[in-house]
């Protein structure tokens, strides 16, 4: 049997962390006024693009958050994930310049899913993250969905779950999961999220 492409090889040496994920839903579009995103940026729907070019998206916004799953993906299976036409990406501009994406998966239609949500280092902390939610919920609810789905974990950003909830998400449930991450990806655990630290 094919081994699951986000498990470490037999022997791989790998790091262990655990966390909480909390799977999150909004059945409505919620009645908030968003903050307007500052004039130089943009927010833009990009198609065909390429695995190289989101490996480094992917890596540069999620590597200190332990965003590790699709840097385990095969070429050819991520480049066919890019290349469905439910999955949508968006990337956010600043003066041009890349500053975040999100990534919507309507394979499980009616039902949306915001699978990546994510700021470069740079734009972060300058109200930028809320706003550019607004435009991704905007986004789904423009369409005839049943609802929104999301999850984040306790190795994103402190202000994720509550952004979330403050948009009007709500907690479906919430799990603890471990994750042996390999260390050849060169990701640093959080003394936090640590297996020996929570032990």
């Amino acid at each position: 049997m094919r081994r699951e492409y986000w498990r470490a090889g037999p022997g791989e040496a790998v790091d262990r962390a655990i966390v909480t994920v909390s799977f999150l839903r909004l059945d409505n579009k919620p009645r908030v006024v968003w903050p307007e995103l500052p004039e130089n940026a943009s927010v833009d729907l990009v198609r065909g693009i390429d695995a190289a070019t989101y490996r480094d998206l992917y890596e540069r916004i999620g590597g200190r958050w332990l965003w590790w799953l699709r840097r385990m993906m095969p070429d050819p299976m991520l480049e066919a994930l890019l290349a469905d036409p439910a999955i949508a990406i968006y990337i956010l501009r600043l003066d041009g310049r890349i500053g975040g994406f999100f990534e919507l998966d309507s394979t499980s239609w009616p039902d949306v899913n915001l699978s990546y949500f994510g700021l470069l280092d740079e734009a972060i902390g300058r109200g930028l993250g809320f706003g550019l939610l607004g435009v991704a919920i905007n986004e789904v609810f423009s369409k005839p969905v049943r609802g929104m789905t999301v999850n984040t974990c306790t190795a994103d950003h402190p202000r994720a779950l509550p952004n979330y909830q403050r948009a009007g998400f709500r907690i479906v449930r919430q799990v603890r999961e471990v994750w042996d991450i390999p260390t050849r990806l060169g990701l640093v655990i959080p003394k936090h999220l640590r297996a020996d630290y929570m032990v």
